[in-house]
């Protein structure tokens, strides 16, 4: 088969791989109808991870083509979604609700790689959930953003607090903080607020459930907070970068006894303990146990209460993906869905 590998900074190749086969008997081969170019992709290509000949992608809707003895969940034929984060899903840390952090967990970036026309999946029960049936073309999309950004969003706002009454702060306008206004949206949230200097975003932030835009950054940007929250700040913040300015931000925006939710992937944050302590907001966040939310997330896409595929806004062959991380690199697109 073929697949994406990065080989080093900026350099992503549609290569021959060896084809994936049943190896453990509580693997499945799934056979990829649609994958995509994630903003966290980004890191290693514009070099922070060192890249060498990693499998990339993580993201992925597929049709099962094979299953081990011991998998009892999905059949060949099955179409799946599963998280960006292999997990067994009955340890006691799945059991808690913390599946990205399982004791078997295997991040499917570099150790599997779904930009690609075919992949592993170990433990498959415990990480693909089954669809009800095989999918609206137009369906495809939002079902591929729930297998990370939509869950990763939802998690973030759900970490957060968001909900009925809640003023949210959404720090990025990336995938991951758009899918964070539409998961405040459904917990509730009576104002949302995405901060934004791009108007592409910005509509489509609105069109999720943004009430207000911040286009202001820094004491800026928590200034205006502060003015749209009668002095107090948000009860909920959404931080969806990874960045020492996006954090700290979003510390800034909180008000005492807030919550933030930070899923931006951390490069280099340090927190300055003083301003932890006198700000007393709560801080909850890492990787998303994204398999927690499948179910509830496909059944709401499956019956179009949410359309999360509308972030997709380039689609490529495979075979072009490196133009989509281009794209995405240059900010000239949101998210890139990726087609074998």
């Amino acid at each position: 088969m073929r697949g994406i590998i990065m080989h080093g900074k900026g350099d992503v190749r549609f290569e021959e791989r060896p084809d994936p086969r049943v190896e453990q008997p509580t693997d499945a081969v799934i056979k990829i109808i649609a994958a995509c170019v994630c903003g966290s992709d980004l890191w290693p290509y514009r070099g922070y991870d060192q890249p060498d000949h990693q499998k990339m992608g993580h993201e992925y809707v597929g049709q099962v083509e094979s299953v081990g003895d011991d998998v009892t969940t999905v059949s060949p034929g099955d179409y799946v979604v599963g998280s960006f984060v292999i997990s067994d899903n009955t340890c006691e840390i799945c059991e808690a609700g913390y599946q990205s952090r399982c004791v078997n967990a295997v991040f499917v970036d570099g150790e599997i790689g779904t930009q690609a026309e075919y992949a592993r999946i170990p433990h498959a029960d415990g990480t693909l959930v089954a669809l009800p049936g095989k999918p609206d073309d137009d369906l495809v999309p939002s079902l591929l953003a729930a297998s990370d950004v939509l869950g990763t969003g939802w998690f973030a706002a759900d970490a957060a607090g968001a909900g009925p009454g809640k003023t949210v702060a959404v720090v990025g306008d990336g995938a991951v903080g758009l899918m964070g206004i539409l998961a405040a949206k459904q917990m509730g949230a009576e104002k949302i607020i995405a901060m934004s200097r791009h108007e592409p975003r910005q509509q489509l932030a609105r069109e999720f459930g943004a009430t207000d835009i911040v286009a202001e950054r820094g004491a800026e940007g928590v200034a205006k907070i502060k003015e749209l929250t009668d002095g107090l700040g948000a009860h909920a913040t959404i931080e969806a970068v990874g960045t020492q300015e996006s954090m700290m931000q979003a510390v800034r925006s909180t008000r005492p006894g807030g919550s933030i939710g930070y899923v931006g992937v951390s490069h280099d944050v340090e927190l300055p303990g003083g301003e932890l302590f006198f700000g007393l907001v709560h801080l909850h966040g890492g990787p998303a146990p994204v398999r927690r939310y499948l179910p509830e997330l496909i059944d709401l896409i499956w019956n179009r209460t949410i359309e999360p595929g509308k972030v997709f806004n380039m689609e490529l062959p495979l075979a072009e993906a490196a133009r989509g991380y281009e794209a995405m690199d240059n900010r000239e697109a949101i998210k890139v869905l990726l087609r074998p």
